[in-house]
């Protein structure tokens, strides 16, 4: 990842929310935490009307705009600089936030792209790709938000499982493809992956227990088997298996 010196202020919303000032954790009202994580995740200025009722639903146009407004005071105090900027009736974070979700989105994106540099630290890149948004968190505007990080950090985690398989990689590529299972269990592409791994390497006999493994999941949860590509590709293995099992015969008894 990009080195880049440390602004003033630094938001984490992936994995317990946390703000720091001057290198300092600074404790956060309820109210200010959750205006300064929404406007984390917005891509440009957002008005200040649309902005409270997203946040406070339940309350009237006054009461959310006043929850708002002290939201946005609760945020001044918490730093020596200005985190939130203002124009009009608009709302924006400060660019002197840093935020680990804007960096991570990043290096999501040009993983997916690819190639990997070889100088990447593989373990740290899969324990990032790894964090779930605002766990915890219970608002309905998160939703979108937690499916949208899922689906690009679930790519980003298969594409570099398939890089790292590539180059060899075989105990990183599959601690990224396990990674990527973990984050969406159903999904087929990580578990095909974590096979064509075992089977790169040699162990036929773990690529058969995964696929039985996640045959037994789908058939549990959902009553449906695995696709005709993953069935393909065990086929592929214990034909494989066979055909070398017999070769092995033929020879000793020669």
């Amino acid at each position: 990842m990009v080195n880049v010196s440390l602004p003033d202020s630094g938001l984490q919303i992936l994995k317990p929310f946390e703000f720091t000032n001057a290198g300092r954790r600074m404790p956060v009202p309820l109210g200010a935490r959750r205006l300064l994580a929404f406007l984390a995740l917005q891509n440009d200025w957002v008005d200040r009307t649309s902005t409270a009722e997203h946040l406070w639903p339940a309350c009237t146009p006054f009461r959310a705009a006043a929850n708002l407004r002290s939201a946005l005071c609760q945020s001044r105090r918490a730093a020596t600089h200005t985190v939130i900027d203002s124009s009009d009736q608009r709302l924006k974070l400060a660019p002197s936030v840093r935020v680990d979700f804007h960096e991570m989105r990043e290096a999501a994106r040009r993983t997916i792209e690819g190639p990997v540099p070889r100088t990447e630290d593989w373990n740290r890149l899969v324990g990032d790709l790894s964090r779930e948004l605002l766990p915890g968190w219970t608002e309905d505007w998160l939703d979108l938000e937690r499916q949208w990080w899922d689906q690009l950090r679930l790519y980003a985690l298969e594409s570099l499982a398939q890089q790292l398989r590539n180059d060899h990689q075989y105990l990183d590529a599959l601690q990224a493809a396990l990674a990527a299972i973990a984050v969406d269990p159903f999904r087929e592409t990580p578990h095909r992956t974590a096979m064509e791994i075992h089977i790169a390497e040699g162990n036929i006999a773990s690529a058969i227990k995964r696929y039985h493994d996640y045959r037994a999941f789908l058939q549990r949860e959902l009553g449906v088997t695995p696709s005709r590509q993953m069935t393909d590709l065990l086929h592929a293995v214990l034909e494989k298996r066979l055909v070398g099992g017999a070769a092995h015969i033929d020879g000793v008894g020669r």
